[in-house]
C-alpha cells in the first residue's frame, strides 16, 4: 500500500502502551488523524483512527499477536492511499492494495507479517502516447496522454489537485510509472503514477442524474428492477440464497467497461472460486479474458479485520480513478455486512458507546459515505463517467430489520431482495419480485421507449400487476384450492406461472441463458403477453381453464431461453399457439 504526502516532516518515534487485538495505543507520538504508522519491531502497517490526549489509537492492518508494550511506533507522516496508474487492470489485491500474486511468489500461500509490495509494478515499461504538446495549457484532471493497457486504453491524467500550467516538455516512448513524462513551465514534473488517499473522494465537475440503465443480462433485474449507470443497489439475503452468484453474474455480464470486485470478508472458498473463474471467463464484447477489464480485491474472513474495513475504500478509489477517464465502472462489494462487522469489532475495542445490535453509532454515516461516492458525473476533463455500486448484505438469519440492511435501504435506490424460500424451490435468481423495487424506473422510462420498444414499459407494468394479483390469489388457493377460483382468475394463475418460470427464472451456468439481451427479453415478454391475451379471449368464449392449460405450444416457450438464434423458433411457437387457440374457440 502506498501513501500520499500530507506535509514534509521527519518521522517521530512513539512507544506502544496497550494492545487490544488489531487496535493498539501509542504514546509520545506526534501524529494526525489517518496518518500511516509502522508498529513494533516488525514494522506492522497501521493507521491512526483516534487521538485522545497523549494516547494515539491505531488500527493495525496485520496480525498483532506477539507484539508487546514498549516496542517502537514510527509515524510516516503520510495518509493511507492507493497507487493509481497503468497495471491496475488484471490485478488481484488484498484490502490494502498489496498484489497477492507477488506476495505468493515471495512467501507462499500465507501472507507473513510486515511484508509489503507496491500496488503497481515500478519496473515494467509502458508505451506512452502524448495527447497534448509543448505550449498547451493544462490543469488538474486533464488527460495528457494514453497507454494501451490490455484492451482498455488507460488515459493518463494530471492529478485532480494539480495547479494549471503550460506544458514545457512532454515525451513519448516507453516509461515506467515513476519516470517523468511531462514537465510544466514552473518545472513541476509528472509521472504516470498517482497516489490518492482512499478516504477522500476524487473531485468532479458535477454530478448528473442517471438516465441510462446498467444492462446486466439478468431478466429480473433489467426487466423489472433496473439499476442506472451511476446508481446504487443492495442485494440482501440469508446464507445460501445466491448473493455471491448474483454478484458474480453482474461482474461478468454488466455492460460497464471496468469492473471492480471487492470480496470483503467473504469465505475463502467463495473468493477462491472468483479468483480461479474470472481469469478463465471470456468477455462477450471483445472475446478476450474478462480479467483484462477487471480489478479484484480479495479480503477473506480470516484476514485482519482492519484491512477489511479499508478494502471498500481501496476499491471505490480505484473505481473513481477509471471513472475520471470517462469510463462506466461497476463496483461489487461482497459483502458490506462483513465490513460493518469489522467496524463493530474495532469500535468495541475502542470502547465506544455501542449503537443498535452493538454496531457503532456512526454505521449509517459510514455506509452513506461509501454509497455516495457512486454517481454519473461530468469529470474535470470535460468527459462523462460513472461508478455504479452494488453491495451485497448478509443479514443474520435473513432478518431484513437488522441495522446494516435498514441503513443501506435508506441510501440505495434499488433493492433486490433475495428469498431463501425461492432458493429452496430452486428458483434462481431467488430475487423476491414482491419485496424488491427500483426508484430509477421514471428516469429510465425514455431510454426503454427509445432503445427497446415503446411497448416495453407497458409490458413491464402488466407483468408486475399479474405477479401481484397472483400473490393475492395464492392466499385464497391455500384456503379453498385453485379449482374454487373463478375461471378468469385460474387463467391469471397460469399466466403468472409462465412469467415466473419462463421470464424470471434464469440459469447462470447455461452458456446461452446466463446472459439475455434486451431484445430477447422483450420478445419473451411479448410472447407471454400474447398467450395471456389469447387465453382470456378463449376463456370468455367458453373454453375451460383445463383446456387452456393443455395448449402444447406454450410448454415449448421455456426452451427459447436456451436457444441462441431463437427468433425462428419463437415465431413458430407463436403461430402454433394462435392456431391452437383458434381451434379451441371454434370447438367451444
Amino acid at each position: 500500500m502506498e501513501v500520499k504526502d500530507k506535509k514534509s516532516k521527519e518521522s517521530k518515534h512513539g512507544i506502544l502502551k496497550r494492545i487490544a487485538g488489531p487496535v493498539v495505543t501509542a504514546v509520545n507520538l506526534d501524529a494526525h488523524m489517518y496518518d500511516v504508522v509502522k508498529v513494533g519491531k516488525e514494522e506492522l502497517m497501521g493507521e491512526v483512527i483516534k487521538i485522545a490526549g497523549e494516547n494515539v489509537i491505531i488500527q493495525v492492518y496485520e496480525d498483532t499477536s506477539g507484539i508487546k508494550p514498549g516496542e517502537p511506533v514510527i509515524n510516516t507522516g503520510l495518509s493511507l492511499a492507493v497507487e493509481l496508474g497503468p497495471g491496475l487492470l488484471t490485478s488481484i489485491y488484498d484490502g490494502i492494495q498489496r498484489p497477492l500474486p507477488i506476495l505468493v511468489d515471495k512467501m507462499g500461500d500465507f501472507i507473513q507479517r510486515g511484508v509489503s509490495a507496491p500496488g503497481l509494478s515500478h519496473e515494467k515499461k509502458w508505451r506512452f502516447k502524448p495527447l497534448v504538446k509543448t505550449g498547451d495549457n493544462v490543469k488538474g484532471g486533464m488527460i495528457i496522454g494514453e497507454v494501451q493497457e490490455t484492451n482498455i486504453v488507460h488515459k493518463i491524467m494530471l492529478p485532480p489537485d494539480a495547479k494549471p500550467g503550460v506544458v514545457k516538455t512532454i515525451k513519448s516512448g516507453d516509461f515506467t510509472v515513476e519516470e517523468t513524462i511531462c514537465v510544466l513551465d514552473d518545472n513541476r514534473e509528472y509521472q504516470m503514477l498517482q497516489r490518492w488517499p482512499v478516504r477522500v473522494p476524487r473531485p468532479v465537475k458535477e454530478k448528473v442524474n442517471p438516465r441510462i440503465p446498467l444492462i446486466t443480462g439478468q431478466r429480473i433485474l433489467d426487466g423489472l428492477f433496473p439499476i442506472a449507470k451511476g446508481g446504487t443497489a443492495a442485494i440482501p439475503g440469508p446464507f445460501g440464497s445466491g448473493k455471491t452468484v448474483t454478484q458474480q453474474q453482474l461482474a461478468k455480464w454488466s455492460d460497464a467497461e471496468i469492473v471492480v470486485y471487492i470480496g470483503c470478508g467473504e469465505r475463502g472458498n467463495e473468493m477462491t472460486e472468483v479468483l480461479t473463474e474470472f481469469p478463465r471467463l471470456e468477455d462477450p464484447k471483445t472475446g478476450k479474458p474478462l480479467m483484462e477489464r477487471t480489478v479484484l480485491i480479495a479480503n477473506t474472513s480470516n484476514m485482519p479485520v482492519a484491512a477489511r474495513e479499508a478494502s471498500v475504500y481501496t476499491g471505490i478509489t480505484i473505481a473513481e480513478y477509471f471513472r475520471d477517464m470517462g469510463y462506466d465502472v461497476s463496483l461489487m462489494a461482497d459483502s458490506t455486512s462483513r465490513w460493518a462487522e469489522a467496524m463493530r469489532e474495532i469500535s468495541s475495542r475502542l470502547e465506544e458507546m455501542p449503537g443498535e445490535e452493538g454496531y457503532p453509532a456512526y454505521l449509517a454515516a459510514r455506509l452513506s459515505e461509501f454509497y455516495e461516492r457512486a454517481g454519473l458525473v461530468k469529470t474535470l476533463n470535460g468527459g462523462e463517467g460513472s461508478v455504479s455500486v452494488i453491495g451485497a448484505v448478509s443479514p443474520p438469519g435473513g432478518d431484513f430489520s437488522e441495522p446494516v440492511t435498514q441503513n443501506t435501504l435508506r441510501i440505495v435506490k434499488v433493492f433486490w431482495a433475495l428469498d431463501a424460500k425461492l432458493s429452496q424451490r430452486r428458483h434462481f435468481p431467488s430475487i423476491n419480485w414482491l419485496n424488491s423495487y427500483s426508484l430509477y424506473l421514471d428516469s429510465l422510462h425514455d431510454w426503454y421507449d427509445k432503445e427497446v420498444s415503446p411497448e416495453w414499459n407497458k409490458l413491464r407494468s402488466w407483468a408486475m400487476e399479474v405477479l401481484q394479483k397472483e400473490a393475492e390469489l395464492q392466499e385464497i388457493i391455500q384456503l379453498v384450492g385453485s379449482d374454487a377460483l373463478p375461471e378468469a382468475e385460474q387463467v391469471t394463475i397460469e399466466v403468472a406461472r409462465m412469467i415466473r418460470e419462463v421470464f424470471l427464472q434464469q440459469n447462470a451456468y447455461d452458456p446461452v441463458d446466463t446472459f439475455c439481451d434486451m431484445t430477447k427479453q422483450y420478445d419473451m415478454m411479448k410472447a407471454i403477453r400474447m398467450f395471456s391475451d389469447l387465453a382470456y379471449s378463449a376463456q370468455v368464449a367458453g373454453v375451460s381453464p383445463n383446456q387452456i392449460n393443455s395448449v402444447k405450444s406454450k410448454n415449448e416457450l421455456p426452451q427459447i431461453k436456451f436457444i441462441k438464434d431463437y427468433k425462428p423458433d419463437l415465431t413458430k411457437i407463436e403461430k402454433n399457439m394462435d392456431e391452437e387457440f383458434n381451434s379451441l374457440r371454434s370447438a367451444a
